[in-house]
Order: structure tokens, then sequence, then C-alpha cells
């Protein structure tokens, strides 16, 4: 049976949790409660204990629990952490790192999907530092649904309702269900930028971070592919569950991209391979005195067009980084290298694109389909590319 952890912290709305509880219960899931040690002031966790036939856990350090590490245990028998009600406070110290709680702990040891309802005073909800605190999580990948507006404890009307349990169990639902769209698939993501030496001290590269492809492969995870993840040079940790292969040229990409390829079902070319080498690198550095007063550079081999040639029912995908005529440039591109889809960005706008936590894109489709985003973190971009992508697989509309 599916398990669902529901994390319950020390809102007026708490009873609303048992509703919650009682809705995935309905759907077969097997529910466990975390709640934090206010919350159980408001309500005691034998009501919790009683619904979801488990002990709730909400001390660490509770003999039982710590002997067989309860936060690493739970959070690897999971499909969803969800947390609902969610203060202020919980939101807060996820953004933060701070891991003082069972809670806090148990958020920064999961894998699985994050959902989160919060419940708090209009002011509170709309208060800068929650606001920075949500939009944190957003782009660490973490889901939110929002408040409604209503009756609430400070006798008020305004924004900070929990969300009513049913649309919370459906949302839960609908992410648990996303979480399996791609199982069974192999996915291959490329990454970053290559390097191509002039000697062992200079090169020629571009500014590409490599946090496009990576987010691309920790979402197709997230989906529950098999993904293996090629990437150029950079300060990026690779998901823990993806196979990784690092290189440095592009001659040395496309080895890995064609050696993988035969296996993948979707190929997501993210990196941004140069189309430049030198024809003479040397082997030594060059003493500046010595720097010959030409340079010749030979193109490199286009990877993308090889794959286009010979994808025979993948799903390819590539980027265009573009700095005037994107839509008319992206397409070109899309139509010459038979790819499905291409996701385009105006490098020259400020803030996004290369090295930038952000970006915003519009993603074309060979069939004529056109989706635009708006400025948002570059997980919640690779999210709108995998979801044109399972378009295509026919498991969205």
């Amino acid at each position: 049976m599916a398990k669902v952890a529901l994390g319950v912290c020390s809102s007026i709305s708490i009873y609303k949790a048992c509703e919650i509880l009682r809705g995935f219960q309905k759907k077969d899931f097997d529910v466990e409660v975390i709640m934090t040690k206010n919350a159980s002031k408001l309500i005691s966790p034998l009501l919790f204990s009683a619904l979801s036939h488990h002990k709730v856990i909400i001390d660490p350090f509770e003999e039982g629990y710590s002997e067989r590490i309860a936060h690493i245990s739970l959070a690897r028998q999971i499909s969803l952490l969800l947390v609902a009600p969610a203060t202020a406070n919980i939101i807060g110290k996820f953004a933060s790192g701070v891991a003082d709680d069972f809670l806090s702990t148990f958020f920064m040891a999961v894998e699985s999907p994050v959902l989160i309802a919060p419940a708090m005073n209009e002011a509170m909800y709309f208060h800068n530092q929650t606001q920075e605190n949500i939009q944190k999580l957003r782009a660490q990948g973490v889901e939110f649904i929002e408040p409604e507006r209503g009756y609430l404890a400070c006798e008020e009307e305004g924004w900070g309702r929990l969300a009513e349990p049913e649309r919370i169990v459906a949302e839960g639902l609908r992410i648990i269900q996303r979480a399996k769209s791609l199982k069974g698939k192999k996915v291959l993501v490329t990454a970053g930028p290559t390097r191509e030496f002039l000697d062992p001290v200079r090169f020629l590269s571009n500014p590409s971070s490599g946090k496009m492809g990576y987010e691309l492969a920790r979402e197709a995870m997230m989906r529950g592919a098999d993904v293996t993840l090629i990437s150029g040079p950079t300060a990026l940790l690779p998901p823990t569950k993806a196979k990784f292969r690092k290189v440095e040229r592009a001659e040395e990409m496309e080895e890995e991209v064609l050696k993988n390829f035969p296996e993948a079902d979707i190929v997501i070319m993210a990196s941004a391979v140069s189309d430049f080498r030198f024809s003479q690198p040397f082997s030594r550095k060059i003493k500046k005195q010595k720097m010959p007063k030409k340079i010749e550079l030979i193109q490199t081999q286009d990877i993308l067009a090889k794959l286009g040639k010979r994808k025979r029912g993948k799903v390819l995908v590539g980027f265009a980084a573009e700095t005037e005529d994107m839509m008319a440039n992206a397409s070109a591109k899309l139509r010459e290298k038979n790819l499905d889809l291409i996701v385009a960005n105006n490098v020259r706008d400020t803030g996004i694109g290369f090295e930038s936590d952000f970006n915003q894109v519009t993603i074309i489709g060979s069939r004529g389909k056109i989706v635009e985003t708006q400025k948002m973190s570059k997980r919640e971009i690779s999210r709108a590319v995998l979801d044109q992508i399972e378009v295509l697989l026919g498991k969205k509309k």
C-alpha cells in the first residue's frame, strides 16, 4: 500500500487534517502523521493515532523512533510529504534549512514530492518574509496549494484560510500520479558547457552553468524515469540516483551521447556545446610572446543534428539560446534538426538564462503548439518542459 506522510502544525484549522487523512485513506493510501510539539497542544495525538492506526511521531529523540532513525526510514517509504496545515514558522524552517524537530528534519531527508497547504492570518501570509520563503521553496520544487479567503481565527475576513480538504487531497493525488508518469522510461539529459583547449590553461567556452539540465534530470527522476545525465564542467552536484557521466570537450560529449542514445526513450539536449574548437591545440602553455598572430578555429560536430537523423521514435528535445529573432531561429532549428520540441529563450534578457536560477522560455512543438512561461525558477521550467514531453507521449492533454 502506498504511503503518505502528513505533517500537522499548530494552526486553528488543525481539525481539518483529520478529514485530509481520511480522504487519502479512502483512496487506499496508508497515512503516517507527524505533528509539531505545539500542534500536539491543540489536539491530542491520540486522535490521529486512532485514525491512522500508527503512533504519531512528534519527538525525534523518543525511544524507539531514534533506534531506527525514523526520519530516514519513513522518508524512503512515502509517495508524498503533505504539510497541512502549515504555519509561517514551519515554512520558514523549511526555507532556511533549520532542522530542530522531527518534521523539519524529515523534510530535509525526503526525496518524494512535497506539497504544502499554508494556513495563517492574512497579514502573516502576505508578509514579505513569508512570501520570500514560499518563493524560495517553489524554486526548489516544493509545491503549494494556496489558502482561501474566508472567516479566520482572528474573527476577520481575509486570505489565509486552509484550502478545503477535498481540494488538498485531489492535488496530492495528482502529484503522486505525476511521480509515476515516466516510470519505465529511460531519459538522457545533457547539461553544462564544453571546453575546447588552446593549451593546458586557455580554452574556448560559454557561460552555461548547467542548472537547467540538472533540474531537468532531477524532475525526470521525480517522475519515475531512469535518468542518465551527461554534463560538461559545472559546480553542481548531480542528482544522487542519476547515472552521471562527466565530460569536458565537445568530442567527449558526442561520444557519451551516442553511446547512451540507443537505450534512451527521451533525449533532452540542454548542454551548450561549443560550436568551434582550435585546429591546432598545444600540449604546453604558450608564452605570451610566442602566441601565434592567427589562431584557426574549426567547427565541432553537430550532435543534435546527428541525433535527429537517427531518432526512430524517440522524443528529442533541443534548446535555443538566442539574442534576436528568437521564434524564427528556434523554429528553423526545430525543423532542420528533426526535433519534437525546442525550448527557446532570449539570453540578452537580464536575470534569466545563463548562470541564473531563473528563466523565461517559449516551448515550441513540431506540430505547431507553443507554450510560453512566465519568469520562474529553472526547477519550475523543467516541470513545464516535462509536461510537454508527456503530452507527446499521450500522458497529458
